[in-house]
């Protein structure tokens, strides 16, 4: 590996989508040049409301949307480098007519590399297809990428996946329709694992699952990460969930990357005022404490991702903004012991 210390490497990830307004077209940024790594092994837990990008950026990273821009680095393999370039500040590089001076740009197939990253998708409903049996789900990843030499060996793959993620071996010869929200996100799960992955997107893995599942699911994939040392990137709305879970912590607010700590770090001292909003909103089990904890609630609503506000977007509801921030959105700067935080103020 070029660089044995990370895994997945993204730098200035754009992704825009242009939307028809009237006679012309504008780009909505769905994510808006943000940068954070993923280590071998590790988990990097990525938070926000709905609607930040937090989807699009899973999305993105395994080449299902094509980048706007940006630089995506997987195992020391460049995977997509659309050749902008930035300054020691992290400002893009123009020429005199405001153009982004472009260096080499690299857009290479994905098709080898999809046996090694996948993805575990948000809806169990729509990423199933229904005319296909749980045994031919889990098995197509098997087929694709020529995982078996018999039909008897690919049976027992598939059957040891059912086993792993906690469906019964009946349930083979069923159709997704069958089976509930909750299962059928298993099958999904099983069917990611089924090329022994090092990185796994995990989007809102557990979101549709019921309480007491959800905590054998995570307890699953931890024991996975143990056997396998695969990595995740676990999107979620559930704090408690992703603390669980996760080594370290993003934190998303319209498309920019707001905090990114460990996740101890980032539960007992968050900096940025949308973290602290975050966090002041989950539930404390201890009646004592959580009389004592004060909510933060934002006011005003959340901008429109078509007519983003300037500098920081996330001002308009922070009561710490000051004219710096509509001026120019901050840079993730470190606090101490790789506690990034995107801030003028705090």
């Amino acid at each position: 590996m070029a660089e044995d210390k990370y895994l997945l490497k993204v730098d200035h990830l754009k992704q825009y989508f242009p939307v028809r307004q009237g006679f012309k077209t504008i780009p909505l940024k769905a994510v808006d040049d943000i940068s954070f790594s993923v280590k071998p092994g590790e988990t990097l837990g990525l938070v926000g409301e709905s609607g930040c990008g937090k989807t699009t950026v899973g999305r993105t990273l395994l080449r299902l949307y094509q980048p706007t821009a940006g630089r995506i680095e997987f195992d020391g393999d460049v995977l997509f480098d659309s050749g902008e370039q930035y300054d020691e500040e992290g400002s893009l590089i123009v020429d005199g007519d405001g153009k982004p001076v472009l260096g080499q740009k690299v857009d290479v197939n994905m098709l080898p590399y999809r046996k090694r990253m996948q993805m575990v998708f948000q809806d169990p409903y729509s990423s199933l297809n229904p005319r296909m049996t749980v045994e031919d789900i889990i098995g197509e990843p098997l087929d694709v990428h020529g995982l078996y030499k018999t039909k008897a060996e690919r049976r027992d793959r598939i059957l040891e996946l059912m086993e792993l993620v906690g469906l019964n071996a009946e349930h083979a010869m069923r159709y997704a329709h069958e089976f509930s929200g909750g299962q059928r996100q298993r099958i999904g799960i099983a069917r990611a694992l089924a090329v022994n992955p090092q990185f796994i997107v995990c989007d809102e893995a557990v979101s549709a699952l019921d309480v007491s599942i959800q905590a054998q699911v995570i307890n699953m994939f931890e024991e996975l990460q143990d056997k396998l040392g695969v990595a995740y990137l676990f999107i979620a709305h559930d704090l408690l969930v992703v603390h669980h879970i996760s080594d370290r912590i993003a934190v998303m607010y319209l498309g920019k990357m707001m905090e990114i700590a460990d996740a101890d770090e980032l539960n007992a001292n968050p900096i940025h005022p949308y973290t602290l909003s975050l966090l002041s909103a989950v539930p404390i089990p201890d009646p004592i404490t959580a009389r004592k904890s004060k909510r933060i609630i934002l006011e005003g609503d959340v901008p429109s991702p078509l007519n983003m506000p300037t500098g920081c977007p996330f001002r308009t509801r922070c009561r710490y903004a000051t004219e710096q921030c509509a001026q120019k959105m901050p840079p993730l700067s470190d606090r101490g012991n790789g506690h990034m935080v995107a801030c003028w103020n705090k």
